[in-house]
């Protein structure tokens, strides 16, 4: 299923009207190709033009439709006029040639060199004897029979190529493509696909030519830099029937290079369907061109530096769609998929993959956002994207990275996009995380909260959607405070955090202390509250002697209210589970903001 939606993708991609946007033909790919060797009809080397052009801190080459690659495996295997500068040039890759000095096997990588450089000669030479005559390939087979160490010598970009054995082609002079894309060798690569059918293809159904070994896919998040296989057999055990690598799994030709192409499409690095969800790099796309397409990395995704607000427009821009019961240009009808990849050694392995309508997508996206939907402070994004929701799950590590369970970012998009319930072991590690981190400090040593705002909507959200899904009777929990809510876990939290701030008032308003009984009771009083919240109350009292009479009424009676229904020894005598350790941490938060809003501060106010 997953390959046939890409081979149809694929397809589509065909059909755009828009050149610059359709997908390379059969037999070809799109090739990121740092250096162009110019030669004139006789083979001499003119010039080495350098594609490449600044991204930032990186040098990223120009990219060029070529034949389509062979798979790389530890032999002797070369493309089609492209390749790196070993197979090309005959210069040594230097990190090999050092690792094969240190080896004492120098001599054999330097015969190895010279069969490269044999075996790219012959794949051109292997070529029908039409495209033979043409000048372009004519030009390409006199340059190599005559390449010697001085042909090289002189021109700028040879340094930057002995030091990376860059992907190398060649272009004529006087053309504007390279070589291998002249009509004659675009015709002959087609030719050259459409080999002897020799099975029945899974995905089209008709007979064709299985592909043995199938292009890698790049672009995966945390797999090789060379790529690695969605299918792919290398041992005994993964075989049946006696079938071997590609025959376990029969694909022509033509569906292998659709589904590699469109994946790798979707993958590429400046491409607007995929986002990186934990350890899941995920990419979507429709059965045609719809707005929500493009939309789903601003909704999911991390806005950019010079556009903060684009998230905010996206999930709004959802919002009214919603509302509206359609979207502004395209259909309710058109089926999304999205697919979630995450790196296994050389191969990818699927963490989720869902297939629903548009309208189904953007209903159940937007009850995300209100599920995490829970008051903030100002300077705080709007809208919390997927990794800010993981991080909250996940240990801070000293080089600013967070440190995410894995499995976790597949399990939460599934979570997502079926309307599910959120995973327990989301809600289960962010309390883990608030217990843990209640003294934890800033690079400027400033305390942090240990229930900051991503922590706060994941427990809200895990909560209401469990409670909906169970068809509980339990009211679910609002974006701000809610003083109706008399659940125990809820209450205590907020009585938690009463006390903490009549701390913080004695000592002269929050920030004055360098810790207050978060740091030192937090873990206890959510977990077991009988054993600390009696103290923590007859510590009030002296607290509460520090201020001023009108504070201290407002505060005792807040208190109060809280406490309604409670007595002084009848808190929670056993350990509280882990969904009564969310509320109370979410009661805790939702006091702690409630101190924080303009109309508790005008009400110190006037009581003082």
């Amino acid at each position: 299923m997953i390959l046939q939606a890409l081979d149809a993708y694929y397809r589509r991609k065909q059909a755009d009207p828009d050149p610059a946007k359709r997908l390379p033909a059969f037999g070809l790919e799109d090739k990121e190709i740092p250096f162009v060797l110019e030669i004139d009809a006789g083979g001499r080397l003119l010039n080495i033009a350098d594609t490449r052009s600044n991204e930032g801190k990186k040098k990223i080459g120009q990219r060029f439709l070529v034949p389509q690659g062979v798979k790389k495996t530890s032999g002797v295997a070369a493309n089609l006029l492209w390749d790196n500068a070993e197979y090309v040039l005959g210069i040594p890759d230097a990190k090999k040639l050092e690792k094969s000095r240190a080896d004492n096997n120098e001599a054999e990588y330097l015969d190895r060199l010279q069969s490269m450089r044999q075996k790219f000669r012959e794949v051109i030479a292997s070529l029908p004897g039409a495209v033979q005559a043409d000048d372009g390939i004519r030009a390409v087979l006199a340059f190599l029979d005559g390449l010697a160490p001085e042909t090289l010598t002189g021109f700028a970009a040879l340094p930057d190529i002995e030091a990376a054995n860059p992907i190398v082609s060649f272009r004529l002079h006087g053309d504007i493509g390279l070589v291998c894309q002249r009509p004659a060798v675009v015709a002959a690569t087609a030719a050259r696909s459409e080999e002897k059918p020799d099975g029945v293809c899974l995905v089209s159904g008709q007979p064709a030519a299985i592909q043995r070994l199938h292009p890698a896919i790049k672009g995966v998040w945390g797999a090789q830099t060379s790529g690695a296989n969605i299918v792919s057999f290398n041992l005994d055990a993964f075989n049946s029937y006696g079938k071997t690598q590609g025959a376990n799994a029969p694909l022509g030709a033509a569906a292998v290079f659709a589904y590699t192409t469109a994946l790798n499409h979707l993958l590429a690095r400046d491409s607007r369907q995929r986002i990186q969800v934990g350890d899941s790099s995920t990419v979507f796309w429709a059965e045609e061109a719809h707005e929500l397409e493009n939309a789903l990395a601003d909704l999911f995704g991390d806005p950019p530096k010079d556009d903060p607000d684009r998230n905010v427009n996206a999930v709004q821009a959802l919002y009214s769609a919603v509302a509206a019961g359609q979207f502004t240009v395209s259909k309710l009808d058109t089926r999304f998929h999205v697919l979630g990849l995450a790196p296994n050694a050389a191969r990818i392995s699927i963490r989720f993959w869902e297939t629903a309508t548009a309208a189904e997508l953007a209903h159940r996206i937007k009850q995300h956002f209100d599920d995490i939907d829970i008051i903030h402070a100002e300077y705080e994004p709007r809208y919390l994207s997927l990794s800010a929701l993981l991080k909250a799950a996940g240990r801070k590590k000293s080089d600013g990275t967070h440190d995410i369970p894995p499995n976790l970012g597949g399990e939460v998009m599934r979570a997502l996009l079926e309307g599910l319930p959120y995973p327990t072991t989301l809600m289960n590690h962010v309390i883990t995380r608030c217990r843990a981190e209640q003294a934890r400090k800033d690079q400027n040593a400033k305390p942090v909260p240990n229930v900051g705002y991503a922590r706060a909507a994941v427990l809200k959200a895990c909560l209401n959607r469990s409670i909906r899904f169970r068809q509980s009777n339990e009211k679910e929990f609002l974006p701000m405070l809610d003083p109706a809510n008399t659940n125990p876990g809820y209450r205590l939290g907020r009585l938690f955090a009463t006390l903490e701030r009549i701390q913080e008032d004695a000592a002269g308003g929050p920030g004055k202390l360098n810790a207050t009984i978060r740091d030192r009771y937090y873990g206890a009083a959510s977990s077991t509250p009988a054993a600390v919240f009696s103290t923590l109350l007859r510590l009030s009292k002296h607290h509460l002697g520090k201020l001023s009479d009108g504070l201290a009424v407002v505060r005792e009676r807040l208190i109060g209210e809280i406490m309604d229904g409670f007595e002084a020894n009848s808190f929670p005598p056993r350990v509280l589970p882990l969904t009564e350790q969310a509320r109370f941490a979410l009661g805790y938060y939702h006091q702690r903001q409630a101190f924080f809003t303009k109309s508790e501060s005008k009400n110190q106010e006037e009581t003082q």
